[in-house]
Protein backbone atom coordinates (compact mmCIF):
# COMPACT_ATOMS: atom_id res chain seq x y z
CA UNK A 1 0.00 0.00 0.00
CA UNK A 2 0.97 3.60 -0.59
CA UNK A 3 -0.14 5.85 2.28
CA UNK A 4 -0.19 9.60 2.84
CA UNK A 5 -0.47 10.36 6.56
CA UNK A 6 -1.50 13.80 7.84
CA UNK A 7 0.86 15.36 10.39
CA UNK A 8 -0.75 18.76 11.05
CA UNK A 9 -1.37 17.88 14.76
CA UNK A 10 2.36 17.31 15.34
CA UNK A 11 3.15 20.80 16.57
CA UNK A 12 3.88 22.71 19.78
CA UNK A 13 2.28 22.44 22.26
CA UNK A 14 1.87 18.69 21.72
CA UNK A 15 -1.72 17.74 22.50
CA UNK A 16 -3.12 14.22 22.89
CA UNK A 17 -3.99 14.14 19.18
CA UNK A 18 -0.49 15.34 18.36
CA UNK A 19 1.08 12.54 20.39
CA UNK A 20 -1.25 10.03 18.74
CA UNK A 21 -0.23 11.22 15.27
CA UNK A 22 3.48 11.20 16.16
CA UNK A 23 3.53 7.73 17.73
CA UNK A 24 1.38 6.17 15.00
CA UNK A 25 3.48 7.76 12.24
CA UNK A 26 6.63 6.23 13.74
CA UNK A 27 5.07 2.78 13.89
CA UNK A 28 3.70 3.00 10.35
CA UNK A 29 7.23 3.70 9.16
CA UNK A 30 8.20 0.24 10.38
CA UNK A 31 5.34 -1.59 8.63
CA UNK A 32 6.25 -4.00 5.85
CA UNK A 33 2.69 -3.70 4.52
CA UNK A 34 3.23 -0.09 3.44
CA UNK A 35 5.34 0.20 0.31
CA UNK A 36 5.55 4.01 0.41
CA UNK A 37 4.72 6.37 3.28
CA UNK A 38 4.49 10.13 2.84
CA UNK A 39 3.64 12.78 5.44
CA UNK A 40 1.36 15.72 4.63
CA UNK A 41 1.98 18.90 6.67
CA UNK A 42 -0.25 21.70 5.44
CA UNK A 43 0.04 21.27 1.68
CA UNK A 44 3.62 19.97 1.73
CA UNK A 45 4.61 16.32 1.38
CA UNK A 46 7.70 14.83 3.01
CA UNK A 47 9.21 11.46 3.78
CA UNK A 48 10.12 12.69 7.28
CA UNK A 49 7.94 13.09 10.38
CA UNK A 50 7.91 16.73 11.52
CA UNK A 51 9.25 17.76 14.92
CA UNK A 52 7.15 19.74 17.40
CA UNK A 53 9.65 22.53 18.01
CA UNK A 54 8.68 25.31 20.41
CA UNK A 55 8.34 28.48 18.31
CA UNK A 56 10.21 31.66 19.19
CA UNK A 57 8.36 34.43 20.99
CA UNK A 58 8.32 36.41 17.73
CA UNK A 59 6.66 33.57 15.84
CA UNK A 60 4.20 32.98 18.70
CA UNK A 61 3.24 36.65 18.72
CA UNK A 62 2.74 36.68 14.95
CA UNK A 63 0.64 33.51 15.14
CA UNK A 64 -1.59 35.02 17.85
CA UNK A 65 -2.17 38.16 15.77
CA UNK A 66 -3.06 36.09 12.73
CA UNK A 67 -5.46 33.92 14.75
CA UNK A 68 -7.24 37.04 16.01
CA UNK A 69 -7.95 38.18 12.45
CA UNK A 70 -11.39 36.90 11.43
CA UNK A 71 -10.61 37.57 7.78
CA UNK A 72 -7.35 35.59 7.76
CA UNK A 73 -8.87 32.75 9.83
CA UNK A 74 -11.81 32.44 7.47
CA UNK A 75 -9.56 32.61 4.40
CA UNK A 76 -7.41 29.82 5.83
CA UNK A 77 -10.45 27.70 6.69
CA UNK A 78 -11.76 27.95 3.14
CA UNK A 79 -8.50 27.50 1.22
CA UNK A 80 -6.45 25.05 3.31
CA UNK A 81 -8.58 21.93 2.53
CA UNK A 82 -8.46 22.62 -1.20
CA UNK A 83 -4.68 23.05 -1.07
CA UNK A 84 -4.47 19.59 0.51
CA UNK A 85 -6.75 18.22 -2.20
CA UNK A 86 -4.49 19.70 -4.88
CA UNK A 87 -1.44 17.99 -3.36
CA UNK A 88 -3.20 14.65 -2.87
CA UNK A 89 -4.42 14.56 -6.48
CA UNK A 90 -0.79 14.12 -7.51
CA UNK A 91 -0.87 10.74 -5.71
CA UNK A 92 -4.12 9.09 -6.86
CA UNK A 93 -2.79 5.63 -6.00
CA UNK A 94 -2.38 6.48 -2.29
CA UNK A 95 -4.66 6.10 0.74
CA UNK A 96 -4.94 9.33 2.72
CA UNK A 97 -5.35 9.15 6.51
CA UNK A 98 -6.19 12.26 8.51
CA UNK A 99 -5.49 11.60 12.23
CA UNK A 100 -7.47 14.63 13.42
CA UNK A 101 -11.13 14.49 12.32
CA UNK A 102 -10.96 16.58 9.14
CA UNK A 103 -10.83 15.44 5.51
CA UNK A 104 -10.35 17.67 2.46
CA UNK A 105 -12.91 17.50 -0.37
CA UNK A 106 -12.80 15.29 -3.46
CA UNK A 107 -10.16 12.82 -2.28
CA UNK A 108 -10.54 9.19 -3.26
CA UNK A 109 -9.64 6.42 -0.78
CA UNK A 110 -9.47 8.37 2.43
CA UNK A 111 -10.16 7.81 6.12
CA UNK A 112 -10.10 9.89 9.29
CA UNK A 113 -9.72 9.32 13.01
CA UNK A 114 -12.62 10.48 15.21
CA UNK A 115 -11.22 10.91 18.73
CA UNK A 116 -14.55 11.67 20.38
CA UNK A 117 -18.05 13.01 19.73
CA UNK A 118 -18.05 15.69 22.40
CA UNK A 119 -19.04 18.54 20.05
CA UNK A 120 -22.23 16.56 19.37
CA UNK A 121 -22.88 14.84 22.71
CA UNK A 122 -21.35 17.44 25.09
CA UNK A 123 -21.68 20.73 23.18
CA UNK A 124 -21.93 22.71 26.45
CA UNK A 125 -18.30 21.76 27.11
CA UNK A 126 -17.08 23.74 24.08
CA UNK A 127 -17.37 27.35 22.91
CA UNK A 128 -20.34 27.86 20.61
CA UNK A 129 -18.22 28.85 17.60
CA UNK A 130 -16.13 25.66 17.93
CA UNK A 131 -19.29 23.55 18.09
CA UNK A 132 -20.74 25.17 14.97
CA UNK A 133 -17.52 24.81 13.01
CA UNK A 134 -16.72 21.25 14.08
CA UNK A 135 -20.25 19.93 13.68
CA UNK A 136 -20.32 21.22 10.11
CA UNK A 137 -16.85 19.95 9.23
CA UNK A 138 -17.24 16.55 10.90
CA UNK A 139 -20.47 15.89 9.07
CA UNK A 140 -18.54 16.52 5.85
CA UNK A 141 -15.83 14.12 7.03
CA UNK A 142 -18.40 11.38 7.57
CA UNK A 143 -19.68 11.87 4.02
CA UNK A 144 -16.18 11.93 2.52
CA UNK A 145 -14.56 9.04 4.41
CA UNK A 146 -14.47 5.47 3.17
CA UNK A 147 -13.66 4.32 6.71
CA UNK A 148 -13.56 5.99 10.13
CA UNK A 149 -11.18 5.08 12.96
CA UNK A 150 -11.77 5.66 16.67
CA UNK A 151 -9.50 5.49 19.73
CA UNK A 152 -11.72 3.10 21.67
CA UNK A 153 -14.51 0.58 21.31
CA UNK A 154 -16.73 2.96 23.29
CA UNK A 155 -16.29 5.71 20.70
CA UNK A 156 -16.66 3.22 17.84
CA UNK A 157 -20.08 2.14 19.11
CA UNK A 158 -21.08 5.71 19.98
CA UNK A 159 -20.11 7.00 16.51
CA UNK A 160 -21.92 4.23 14.67
CA UNK A 161 -25.07 4.64 16.75
CA UNK A 162 -25.15 8.45 16.67
CA UNK A 163 -24.81 8.68 12.89
CA UNK A 164 -26.54 5.39 12.05
CA UNK A 165 -23.41 3.98 10.40
CA UNK A 166 -22.72 0.28 9.83
CA UNK A 167 -20.15 -1.01 12.32
CA UNK A 168 -18.18 -2.42 9.38
CA UNK A 169 -17.39 1.20 8.42
CA UNK A 170 -15.88 2.09 11.81
CA UNK A 171 -12.66 0.57 13.17
CA UNK A 172 -11.25 0.93 16.69
CA UNK A 173 -7.47 1.34 17.02
CA UNK A 174 -6.73 1.77 20.72
CA UNK A 175 -4.04 4.18 21.83
CA UNK A 176 -1.01 3.47 24.02
CA UNK A 177 1.33 5.37 26.28
CA UNK A 178 4.76 6.44 25.13
CA UNK A 179 7.77 4.35 26.13
CA UNK A 180 8.84 7.38 28.18
CA UNK A 181 6.23 6.52 30.82
CA UNK A 182 7.49 3.88 33.25
CA UNK A 183 8.25 3.57 37.00
CA UNK A 184 11.32 5.57 38.05
CA UNK A 185 13.42 5.81 41.20
CA UNK A 186 13.09 8.91 43.40
CA UNK A 187 16.69 9.98 42.75
CA UNK A 188 16.09 9.93 38.99
CA UNK A 189 12.96 12.07 39.39
CA UNK A 190 14.35 14.57 41.91
CA UNK A 191 16.22 16.87 39.45
CA UNK A 192 12.99 17.45 37.53
CA UNK A 193 10.73 17.94 40.56
CA UNK A 194 12.95 20.16 42.72
CA UNK A 195 12.70 23.20 40.38
CA UNK A 196 8.91 22.83 40.59
CA UNK A 197 8.95 22.79 44.39
CA UNK A 198 7.74 19.17 44.48
CA UNK A 199 8.88 16.01 46.26
CA UNK A 200 8.43 12.51 44.84
CA UNK A 201 5.52 10.52 46.28
CA UNK A 202 4.17 13.60 48.06
CA UNK A 203 1.65 15.08 45.61
CA UNK A 204 -1.40 14.01 43.65
CA UNK A 205 -1.51 14.87 39.96
CA UNK A 206 -4.01 15.93 37.33
CA UNK A 207 -2.96 16.62 33.72
CA UNK A 208 -5.15 17.91 30.91
CA UNK A 209 -6.34 21.11 29.32
CA UNK A 210 -8.06 23.50 31.72
CA UNK A 211 -11.62 23.43 30.40
CA UNK A 212 -15.13 22.42 31.59
CA UNK A 213 -15.07 18.87 30.19
CA UNK A 214 -12.21 17.90 32.50
CA UNK A 215 -14.41 18.53 35.58
CA UNK A 216 -11.66 20.28 37.53
CA UNK A 217 -14.14 22.22 39.69
CA UNK A 218 -15.39 18.91 41.09
CA UNK A 219 -11.81 17.75 41.66
CA UNK A 220 -11.01 20.91 43.64
CA UNK A 221 -14.22 20.60 45.68
CA UNK A 222 -13.39 16.97 46.51
CA UNK A 223 -9.77 17.68 47.39
CA UNK A 224 -10.79 20.57 49.61
CA UNK A 225 -12.77 18.13 51.78
CA UNK A 226 -9.67 16.13 52.67
CA UNK A 227 -8.13 16.81 56.10
CA UNK A 228 -5.94 19.90 55.87
CA UNK A 229 -2.85 18.08 57.15
CA UNK A 230 -3.25 15.48 54.40
CA UNK A 231 -3.62 18.16 51.74
CA UNK A 232 -0.54 20.05 52.92
CA UNK A 233 1.54 16.85 53.01
CA UNK A 234 0.24 15.81 49.56
CA UNK A 235 -0.72 18.91 47.56
CA UNK A 236 -2.77 18.71 44.39
CA UNK A 237 -0.67 19.45 41.29
CA UNK A 238 -2.47 20.51 38.11
CA UNK A 239 -0.68 20.59 34.78
CA UNK A 240 -2.19 21.74 31.49
CA UNK A 241 -2.46 24.68 29.17
CA UNK A 242 -5.21 27.24 29.49
CA UNK A 243 -8.33 26.09 27.67
CA UNK A 244 -11.75 27.49 26.99
CA UNK A 245 -13.89 29.06 29.74
CA UNK A 246 -11.20 28.68 32.39
CA UNK A 247 -10.80 32.20 33.81
CA UNK A 248 -12.75 31.30 36.97
CA UNK A 249 -10.65 28.19 37.52
CA UNK A 250 -7.40 30.09 37.12
CA UNK A 251 -8.54 32.63 39.68
CA UNK A 252 -9.40 29.79 42.03
CA UNK A 253 -5.96 28.25 41.46
CA UNK A 254 -4.36 31.55 42.41
CA UNK A 255 -6.50 32.14 45.48
CA UNK A 256 -6.15 28.58 46.80
CA UNK A 257 -2.39 28.46 46.43
CA UNK A 258 -2.02 31.83 48.14
CA UNK A 259 -4.42 31.21 51.03
CA UNK A 260 -4.19 27.45 51.63
CA UNK A 261 -0.93 26.20 50.13
CA UNK A 262 -2.18 22.79 48.99
CA UNK A 263 -2.59 23.52 45.26
CA UNK A 264 0.09 23.93 42.59
CA UNK A 265 -0.81 24.98 39.05
CA UNK A 266 2.16 24.38 36.75
CA UNK A 267 0.66 25.43 33.42
CA UNK A 268 1.85 23.55 30.34
CA UNK A 269 4.68 21.15 31.19
CA UNK A 270 7.23 20.28 28.53
CA UNK A 271 6.86 16.75 27.15
CA UNK A 272 10.41 15.94 28.26
CA UNK A 273 9.49 16.67 31.90
CA UNK A 274 5.98 15.17 31.90
CA UNK A 275 7.01 11.49 32.37
CA UNK A 276 8.95 12.45 35.51
CA UNK A 277 5.99 14.42 36.83
CA UNK A 278 3.82 11.31 36.40
CA UNK A 279 6.38 8.94 37.91
CA UNK A 280 6.76 11.11 41.01
CA UNK A 281 3.05 11.37 41.85
CA UNK A 282 1.46 9.57 44.79
CA UNK A 283 -1.74 9.10 42.81
CA UNK A 284 -3.24 10.34 39.56
CA UNK A 285 -6.70 11.96 39.61
CA UNK A 286 -8.87 12.25 36.50
CA UNK A 287 -12.61 12.83 37.11
CA UNK A 288 -13.34 13.82 33.48
CA UNK A 289 -16.94 14.14 32.29
CA UNK A 290 -16.20 12.61 28.90
CA UNK A 291 -13.22 11.09 27.08
CA UNK A 292 -12.85 9.40 23.72
CA UNK A 293 -10.00 7.37 25.24
CA UNK A 294 -8.30 8.92 28.28
CA UNK A 295 -4.58 8.67 27.50
CA UNK A 296 -3.40 10.28 30.79
CA UNK A 297 -4.95 7.39 32.75
CA UNK A 298 -2.91 4.91 30.72
CA UNK A 299 0.25 7.01 31.12
CA UNK A 300 -0.24 7.03 34.89
CA UNK A 301 -0.70 3.25 35.06
CA UNK A 302 2.37 2.71 32.85
CA UNK A 303 4.30 4.92 35.30
CA UNK A 304 3.28 2.70 38.21
CA UNK A 305 1.01 5.35 39.73
CA UNK A 306 -2.36 4.47 41.36
CA UNK A 307 -5.34 6.02 39.56
CA UNK A 308 -8.62 7.55 40.68
CA UNK A 309 -10.92 8.46 37.78
CA UNK A 310 -14.55 8.84 36.80
CA UNK A 311 -16.49 5.94 35.30
CA UNK A 312 -17.49 8.11 32.33
CA UNK A 313 -17.43 7.17 28.66
CA UNK A 314 -14.26 5.26 27.63
CA UNK A 315 -12.38 5.45 30.94
CA UNK A 316 -13.54 2.04 32.27
CA UNK A 317 -12.33 0.51 28.99
CA UNK A 318 -8.86 1.96 29.58
CA UNK A 319 -8.53 1.45 33.33
CA UNK A 320 -10.29 -1.93 33.61
CA UNK A 321 -10.46 -2.92 37.27
CA UNK A 322 -7.12 -1.26 38.10
CA UNK A 323 -8.43 2.15 39.19
CA UNK A 324 -10.78 3.52 41.83
CA UNK A 325 -13.80 4.88 39.95
CA UNK A 326 -16.95 6.84 40.72
CA UNK A 327 -19.51 9.01 38.98
CA UNK A 328 -17.87 12.19 37.69
CA UNK A 329 -19.98 14.58 39.80
CA UNK A 330 -20.03 12.52 43.02
CA UNK A 331 -17.91 14.79 45.20
CA UNK A 332 -18.26 12.80 48.43
CA UNK A 333 -17.21 9.48 46.89
CA UNK A 334 -14.40 11.14 44.96
CA UNK A 335 -13.03 12.56 48.23
CA UNK A 336 -13.13 9.09 49.83
CA UNK A 337 -11.34 7.51 46.86
CA UNK A 338 -8.65 10.19 46.78
CA UNK A 339 -7.98 9.65 50.48
CA UNK A 340 -7.80 5.90 49.94
CA UNK A 341 -5.34 6.39 47.08
CA UNK A 342 -3.08 8.39 49.41
CA UNK A 343 -3.33 6.38 52.63
CA UNK A 344 -4.17 2.74 51.81
CA UNK A 345 -0.73 1.22 51.23
CA UNK A 346 -2.04 -2.29 50.59
CA UNK A 347 -4.34 -1.06 47.83
CA UNK A 348 -1.63 1.20 46.44
CA UNK A 349 0.87 -1.65 46.12
CA UNK A 350 -1.64 -3.83 44.28
CA UNK A 351 -2.80 -0.92 42.10
CA UNK A 352 0.77 -0.32 40.94
CA UNK A 353 1.20 -3.94 39.86
CA UNK A 354 -2.23 -4.16 38.22
CA UNK A 355 -1.81 -0.82 36.46
CA UNK A 356 1.59 -1.67 34.97
CA UNK A 357 0.27 -5.01 33.70
CA UNK A 358 -2.84 -3.33 32.31
CA UNK A 359 -0.80 -0.70 30.46
CA UNK A 360 1.26 -3.43 28.78
CA UNK A 361 -1.90 -4.61 27.00
CA UNK A 362 -1.85 -1.36 24.99
CA UNK A 363 0.93 -0.63 22.50
CA UNK A 364 1.48 1.67 19.55
CA UNK A 365 2.45 -1.37 17.51
CA UNK A 366 -1.01 -2.81 18.18
CA UNK A 367 -2.58 0.55 17.34
CA UNK A 368 -0.70 0.54 14.03
CA UNK A 369 -1.81 -3.03 13.23
CA UNK A 370 -5.45 -2.14 13.93
CA UNK A 371 -5.04 0.96 11.75
CA UNK A 372 -3.59 -1.15 8.93
CA UNK A 373 -6.76 -3.29 9.00
CA UNK A 374 -8.72 -0.11 8.20
CA UNK A 375 -6.27 0.75 5.40
CA UNK A 376 -6.69 -2.73 3.92
CA UNK A 377 -10.47 -2.30 3.95
CA UNK A 378 -10.11 0.94 1.98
Amino acid sequence: MKVVFGTDPIKFPMTGIGRYAYELANCLQESSEISELLFLQGRDLSRHIPTAWEPTSLVQGLRRRVQKSNFISELYRLTAPWLKTHTLRKHPDAIYHSPSFYLPPNVDRCLATFHDLSVFTWPKCHPAERVRFMQKELLLTIKRADILITDSEFTRLELAKYFNLPLSQVYAAKLASSDDFYPREAEEIKPFLTPLGLKANHYCLFTGSIEPRKNIETLLDAYERLPLALRLANPLVISGFKGWSSAGLHQRFKNTKKSAGWLYYLGYVNSAVLPYLFAGARSFLFPSLYEGFGLPVLEAMASGIPVVCSDSASLPEVAGDCALMCAAKDIDTLTELIQKSIEDDAWRDQARINGINRAKQFSWQRCAQETLLAYQHV
